[in-house]
């Protein structure tokens, strides 16, 4: 199922803010390099609702499950303040390899501290304090419960996580998928809106996109 319609989609990307050299660089390089894999990167006008969403939320303190090459790393570094700290978690040494010389080309390198190691493991080693600002959940669907759990407790009041691919190319809305991905996404989705933590929109954007704020 085409959740964007092709036309709306070419309109939509000329009349959001253009990607810089850095993000277009990044994002040629990974298609060349990660054939098989880029549709793991997010798009230039999800990067930039992400950098707007952190400046709009004031974030300080953000958490990214799922780094792969970098794109959405440097769009939520863009948008905190010089000070601001993201934690980035993904497993792939080589991935992550790309996204360190974008990270340093970009500007925000200093901003990021990013752990080689399964995320579910650093989410629970973080403080149980209610500190984090900003969080964006872009990795492996089975394990979306878990993420969100770990991290919608050490939310902040007004704070915010957003969890990409909640439709799974509409699979979501059929049944008879029945692949693990599908069936965890469904219960993401059922679980978020019944969680009166928070307060939650889902919006028809690329993949999917689910914005939960902590009440």
């Amino acid at each position: 199922m085409d959740i964007v319609n092709p036309a709306v989609n070419d309109y939509v990307l000329a009349h959001s803010t253009p990607a810089d050299d850095v993000l277009r660089d990044l994002a040629a390089e990974t298609r060349k390099a990660f054939s098989d894999f880029t549709s793991m990167q997010i798009t230039q006008d999800e990067g930039a609702f992400l950098t707007m969403l952190v400046r709009l939320v004031g974030a300080r303190r953000a958490v990214e499950v799922g780094v792969f090459t970098g794109y959405s790393s440097i769009c939520i570094a863009r948008g905190l303040p010089a000070d601001g700290r993201l934690l980035a978690c993904d497993v792939s040494e080589e991935w992550t390899s790309v996204a360190r010389r974008y990270w340093e080309r970009a500007g925000v390198a200093d901003r990021i501290d990013l752990r080689i190691a399964p995320a579910l493991e650093t989410l629970r080693a973080l403080p149980a304090d209610p500190v984090i600002d900003f969080a964006f959940i872009d990795a492996d669907k089975v394990s979306y419960p878990s993420y969100y759990e770990e991290l919608v407790t050490r939310l902040r009041p007004g704070g915010l996580i957003v969890l990409d691919n909640v439709l799974r190319s509409g699979r979501v809305l059929d049944e008879s998928f029945q692949e693990e991905p599908d069936v965890v996404m469904r219960r993401m989705n059922d679980i978020v809106v019944a969680d009166d933590r928070v307060e939650s929109v889902m919006l028809p954007m690329r993949d999917g996109v689910t914005l939960a704020r902590r009440r």
